[in-house]
């Protein structure tokens, strides 16, 4: 397996940390458009690992443009790309994967646009519609294009194919619900407004109107931060008050799998909340350039982009952070055994531990963990498939098996729970 790592920012960089302690791949090329940012990667792994004897190579590319995608791709004889860049970008990398005969696979869909109103099924363009569109081309071509392998989506819709193969005979809901007790402080200790993820993609998520799933219905659209609940999540988090958010979940999930109804609520917290409802307010959610004033004249720049560059980098807030964020799925229904039955599937992340092992923040290391075991299921053949996919279609347990097995006997190390909130 050789693999075109598209984007060596916080995501990127942590994947090819995970990835070099593992022997599944002969080459990781990774590549940013800044080529000193995937410089740094590698000067990274060979400090803390040693010389990697060409297992890792540092590469300059154009991620909107799908012919520099596909010339890099081919350079190096890349069997797969992996996209770990904003969603944006999504369109051009996934048609130069094609172009170049790779298999591909990504942590976010293509993007909703218009962003739709309800019904959710009727107008607009839904998430991933554009790639699913192209499954024909990548099964014609004998690829995979496996989307949405992140940590959510990703790892949550492993959990969901696990709930539907194992412990469900009949499932109500799946519902997404992710949440964190994480602070970044500034150098004086005071706590400051630091997202832990791409702004650029939580401003996409949460302003959109968030996306249900229901049997009876199909997909329709509610206003941005609605259906409010408390979540309580483990291992110390805590209450936590979770609000309706767009997410790949709610549009994969019920294609692969059988249920009544599919949700995704994020525990934003008032301030963030408000903070985003202001950007709103001021147009600072925009994506479409403006012509603003520069120190050398006019020039055109998108609202978005410019948030985006005035905080801080989410790569660079880990050693200000503490806490532990945890993305799950709470899945209710009737269990195997006849009888009504709600559980929470669950990993948890510490920054603490991830800072100390890879020097990466808790959240984007979670991420790239997922389609790190992804990729090695695929070298391996346990994983195989031609065409658009979601993690659904795959057997959830070897992806379970695989990350929770100890290091020392060849997994990951990484537990994941089961907590049985059946009422009693």
């Amino acid at each position: 397996m050789r693999i075109l790592l598209v984007g060596a920012g916080g995501v990127g960089d942590a994947i090819a940390k995970i990835a070099a302690r593992r022997d599944f791949f002969e080459t990781i090329v990774v590549s940013d458009y800044d080529l000193s940012r995937a410089e740094r990667t590698l000067h990274w792994i060979e400090a803390k690992h040693g010389p990697q004897g060409g297992r890792f190579v540092a590469s300059r590319i154009d991620a909107s443009d799908p012919d520099s995608v596909a010339s890099v791709a081919r350079e190096h004889g890349a069997t797969h790309v992996m996209n770990a860049v904003e969603p944006k970008f999504v369109p051009t990398i996934f048609a130069g994967a094609l172009a170049a005969g790779a298999d591909y696979l990504d942590m976010a869909m293509s993007l909703s646009e218009p962003h739709p109103e309800s019904p959710y099924s009727e107008t607009g363009v839904k998430l991933g519609d554009d790639q699913f569109a192209q499954a024909g081309d990548w099964e014609a071509a004998g690829r995979l294009a496996l989307v949405g392998m992140g940590v959510e989506p990703g790892l949550s819709d492993v959990f969901a194919r696990y709930a539907s193969d194992e412990l469900f005979s009949e499932i109500d809901e799946l519902g997404t619900r992710d949440g964190a007790n994480l602070v970044v402080r500034d150098e004086a200790g005071n706590e400051i407004f630091a997202p832990s993820f791409s702004i650029w993609t939580t401003i996409e998520e949460c302003l959109n109107p968030p996306v249900i799933w229901e049997k009876d219905r199909g997909w329709y659209t509610t206003p941005p931060f609605s259906e409010p609940e408390t979540f309580v999540f483990p291992e110390g988090i805590g209450a936590v008050e979770c609000v309706n958010v767009e997410h790949e979940e709610v549009l994969l999930m019920p294609r692969f799998l059988d249920a009544k109804r599919v949700t995704f609520k994020y525990g934003l917290g008032d301030e963030f909340i408000g903070v985003l409802k202001t950007l709103n307010l001021l147009g600072l959610d925009k994506t479409t350039p403006i012509r603003v004033r520069s120190a050398n004249g006019p020039v055109e720049v998108a609202p978005r982009d410019v948030v985006a560059a005035a905080l801080p980098d989410p790569a660079t807030i880990g050693p200000r952070m503490t806490g532990k964020t945890c993305a799950g799925l709470w899945v209710t229904g009737t269990g195997t055994d006849g009888a009504h039955r709600e559980v929470y599937l669950y990993h948890v992340s510490d920054n603490e531990w991830t800072m100390a092992e890879y020097e990466s923040q808790c959240v984007v290391w979670q991420t790239a963990l997922n389609p790190v075991i992804a990729l090695e299921l695929l070298s391996t053949g346990v994983w195989t498939g031609t065409g658009v996919l979601g993690p659904e279609a795959f057997p959830a347990t070897p992806f379970l098996e695989l990350m929770a097995k100890p290091v020392a006997e060849g997994g990951y190390g990484q537990s994941w729970g089961l907590d049985d909130r059946t009422p009693r």
